[in-house]
């Protein structure tokens, strides 16, 4: 009897005992391809021998040193890296232990950034409905789920919430992909007009919305659209590429796509690729020096942050990640995973929607495609996906609650970005067979 708490009470996953590059294999011997990177976290895979060895070598140079007192190797040359390539303004990294982690500290030296500009009343966070933004009481207040939120509600600090900008579920039959854009992307400036613009600290949205919705892309011109009402009233942007970022959608921030910077950015998942635990917050040049030239002093921690070992998995990553042109790899082998999916799936009678970009997939499951109906919840056609995939030993990402954090169901594909065409096959007949055999196995009548 296994003594971890797992979130699904009294059932025991099967033991992960080793890793094989794009597959993991359990104590028995068998083999799953990780057709979802784990939660989109494992994208060079699970055994990079220059990974494992930079970490070895870093532990046998230094564990730990705590933040407060020292700075490390490490730490500099991985924010050096990131904000070589980082978009617009972002010149500085702060490193902690995971996305939401990197969430709470967007929202905090957001609010600290207005105070010592003088402006304190500035208190509230918009989001958008359908987001996800970590399941810590900062960033579960300002994500968007329901579902998620519905029983902490009592907890949660102040959070607004706008439209997604979801064009198969939303986009009026009479609109062009641009007129969508602009239509919900308007509604930032009216919720704010609402509020009072003086008194909203910042707008967060993830460039391509990751597991509440299923790899939904924006539309053209809505990041830009977003970007010029921030500017308009003061309000910081913060994009949440915890999921998207980090070459998942073919370049190494997702937001590059649309030519579109933020204030404040949230890394993690493929920054360490499941190496090492580890986040970061990108923040923009004025609002560090907002700071630096008043307290002096960004009033927030953790432990573990820009821990080194940590920090030397991340770095090695990368590099392996650049050195191995990896990122070309995630385009090629994105369109090909796509096109596969759409032979398998394309016309099939339950499959509403194929979506993504790069290697950062999603797949809407309908009861009717015409009307695009949801299955019934109480279904839970995505657990019965997860268990016949896993069956098949595919591993992959169904969630429910697409539409509304209760009705709609997808499945979402993050795989290594290591993958090559024979994967490919397998992960789109592999899965194309788990939703048949989800969707046959659903109570009748």
């Amino acid at each position: 009897m296994s003594r971890i708490m797992h979130r699904q009470l009294g059932a025991v996953p099967p033991v992960a005992a080793r890793g094989d590059g794009p597959y993991i294999i359990d104590r028995d011997g068998r083999r799953y391809l990780d057709a979802s990177g784990g939660a989109a976290v494992s994208c060079l895979g699970h055994s990079h021998p220059a990974v494992v060895q930079a970490i070895k070598d870093q532990v046998d140079r230094l564990a730990y040193a705590h933040s407060g007192f020292f700075t490390t190797e490490p730490a500099e040359a991985l924010a050096d890296f990131l904000i070589d390539q980082a978009p617009g303004d972002l010149g500085y990294v702060f490193f902690v232990s995971g996305g939401s982690e990197a969430i709470e500290a967007c929202l905090k030296i957001a609010r600290q950034y207005h105070v010592e500009n003088g402006e304190p009343q500035r208190r509230r966070f918009i989001a958008r409905r359908q987001s996800y933004h970590g399941n810590t009481l900062g960033a579960l207040s300002v994500g968007g789920n329901m579902w998620r939120r519905e029983q902490y509600a009592p907890l949660l600090i102040e959070g607004h919430h706008i439209a997604p900008c979801f064009a198969y579920r939303d986009q009026r039959d009479d609109e062009t992909e641009e007129a969508y854009g602009r239509r919900v992307a308007d509604e930032l400036e009216a919720k704010l007009l609402e509020l009072g613009p003086d008194t909203v600290c910042g707008f967060l949205c993830e460039p391509v919305v990751g597991a509440t919705a299923g790899a939904v892309p924006p539309v053209p011109g809505y990041l830009a659209r977003i970007r010029e009402i921030c500017d308009r009233y003061g309000v910081l942007l913060v994009f949440d590429e915890v999921m998207c970022g980090m070459g998942r959608t073919g370049s190494l921030f997702a937001c590059d796509q649309d030519g579109v910077a933020p204030d404040l950015m949230a890394i993690a998942k493929g920054l360490g690729a499941g190496y090492q635990p580890i986040g970061a917050m990108l923040v923009a040049r004025k609002v560090h020096d907002a700071i630096a030239n008043g307290s002096g002093f960004f009033q927030h921690g953790h432990t573990y942050m820009g821990h080194p070992m940590a920090c030397a998995a991340g770095l090695a990553v990368q590099h392996a990640i650049r050195d191995e042109h990896l990122l070309d790899n995630v385009r090629t082998q994105g369109a090909a995973l796509e096109a596969a999916l759409q032979e398998r799936l394309g016309n099939h009678a339950n499959v509403g929607d194929i979506r993504g970009r790069g290697l950062f997939l999603g797949i809407e499951l309908v009861a009717d495609r015409a009307s695009k109906a949801p299955f019934d919840p109480a279904l839970a056609l995505h657990a019965r996906v997860k268990r016949e995939a896993m069956a098949r030993g595919l591993m992959c990402y169904p969630m429910g609650g697409t539409i509304d954090g209760r009705r709609g169901n997808h499945v979402m594909l993050a795989p290594p970005f290591i993958i090559g065409a024979e994967h490919v096959a397998t992960i789109a007949s592999g899965l194309g067979d788990a939703i048949d055999a989800a969707i046959a196995g659903l109570p009748r009548g």
